[in-house]
């Protein structure tokens, strides 16, 4: 079993290095679908390993300048908020429950539906931005931000999906003149703190699985590096179109457990 997760790490890993996409959006459902981890167990555990793999992409990000910190700290002073609320009617529900695990599988899966729908239009959101890159008149409100953060808080926290597929489109669409470099950088960067902060608020409740951990960061740190070296060569429309199939897929498969 040891194995197996460090292999799914390491696919996870080069998902996220090749899409931007892949911590919460596939990792949980895998978890939960392919090795049968209680649903808020698989959550716990996978925030604390996007927070993990996520800071090698912040810290290349941040290399390269291609993060606004701005705007990174504008959405988390909703976010973190909004993750503490979140983890506060976790603790009040009972994270081992049946209505917390109720809970964390319909959201998730409603949050999959989503996230495909996310990363279908992302490209037309790309283009967009890029075609007016140099309007930097056209900026959000900063409560809109703060907004954003908010909600992002409170869903990745109770489901772990969203601060990748729903935080990028969501960042394009508030901020139509920032390129598009900057806008994965910054989503990224805001991600670490975010998912640390829901993570660790888990192990407290103790929903965190260590060793599962363990074995998939060690699949996952070579994964992403892996993913971000062939970024340039890989076929970007076909690897979108079949991750935002998938996402929607496995989000009704989730859906469907939840009713069941």
């Amino acid at each position: 079993m040891t194995t197996a997760f460090v292999v799914a790490g390491f696919v996870v890993g080069l998902l996220i290095g090749l899409t931007g996409v892949g911590g919460g959006s596939v990792m949980t459902p895998l978890l939960v679908l392919g090795f049968g981890v209680h649903a808020s167990a698989a959550i716990g555990t996978d925030l604390l390993f996007a927070s993990v793999t996520k800071t090698v992409g912040t810290i290349i990000h941040g290399a390269n300048r291609t993060v606004d910190w701005r705007i990174v700290g504008l959405m988390s002073c909703g976010s973190l908020p909004g993750a503490l609320l979140a983890l506060m009617l976790l603790n009040h529900i009972g994270i081992r429950g049946a209505a917390a695990n109720q809970i964390g599988t319909t959201l998730l899966g409603a949050m999959l539906v989503i996230a495909a729908i996310s990363v279908a239009v992302k490209p037309w959101l790309a283009s967009r931005s890029q075609a007016l890159a140099g309007n930097t008149a056209r900026l959000a409100s900063p409560w809109l931000t703060v907004a954003l953060g908010i909600v992002l808080g409170i869903t990745v926290t109770l489901s772990s999906v969203g601060a990748g597929a729903l935080g990028t489109v969501a960042l394009l669409y508030l901020y139509p003149g920032l390129p598009i470099k900057r806008v994965v950088g910054s989503d990224i960067a805001h991600a670490v703190a975010l998912t640390l902060v829901a993570g660790l608020g888990r192990l407290w409740l103790h929903s965190v699985n260590l060793d599962m951990l363990g074995a998939l960061l060690v699949g996952s740190i070579p994964g992403i590096i892996v993913g971000s070296l062939a970024l340039r060569w890989a076929p970007e429309r076909a690897l979108r179109v079949a991750l935002a199939i998938m996402l929607g897929f496995v989000g009704l498969r989730m859906l469907w457990k939840s009713a069941a």
